[in-house]
């Protein structure tokens, strides 16, 4: 995330959180990448294993088809998600080639959604832009707890029964009280 002299991209803005007041859980990731933009909907790759991975943590069985089940379902298990960044610019898909990140406003966030205390990083790049960006003006952030995830992006080289396994701690956080 470092300027450069490489060509910027496209000034892209990235989508709403899904959340309500009831959330205890936050999977945050870095930006939507291109397909996901292209189709409107978190995580909609369809190699992206994000899907598969929650409905398998969170007892849904195999993902539902239709994306707004999928919302609903992430919902119902007091989860939500959101992205670090509100815009960026960037060629491709990758988040090497993020330039001139803004960051999403997590102050209104959590006062939104006072009762996340699992703040889960799919991926590296959205732990680092979140320490970057928004740690610093953070408030109560001793209320939280963070984890880094492996990324759900096909680009993560692993199969997906490694990150289900790496993934394990978002179930113990579900299990443990976040849920109800």
């Amino acid at each position: 995330m470092k300027e450069t002299n490489q060509p910027r991209g496209p000034l892209l803005t990235g989508f709403p959180p899904v959340a309500d007041e009831r959330c205890r859980i936050l999977i945050l990731g870095s930006m939507p990448g291109k397909a996901s933009l292209d189709v409107g909907q978190y995580y909609g790759h369809p190699r992206n294993h994000f899907w598969r991975l929650l409905y398998a943590l969170l007892d849904g069985g195999a993902p539902e088809p239709s994306y707004e089940a999928r919302i609903r379902f992430a919902l119902s298990r007091r989860v939500a998600l959101w992205d670090v960044l509100r815009s960026c610019e960037r060629q491709g898909s990758l988040d090497a080639a993020i330039r001139r990140p803004e960051a999403n406003d997590f102050e209104r966030f959590y006062q939104r959604c006072p009762y996340i205390r699992f703040v889960f990083f799919n991926g590296s790049a959205s732990e680092q832009l979140y320490r970057r960006y928004v740690k610093p003006v953070e408030k109560d952030a001793a209320l939280r707890c963070y984890r880094l995830l492996p990324s759900s992006s096909p680009a993560r080289a692993m199969t997906f029964s490694a990150k289900l396994e790496a993934w394990q701690p978002l179930r113990e956080a579900w299990l443990s009280g976040a849920e109800g």
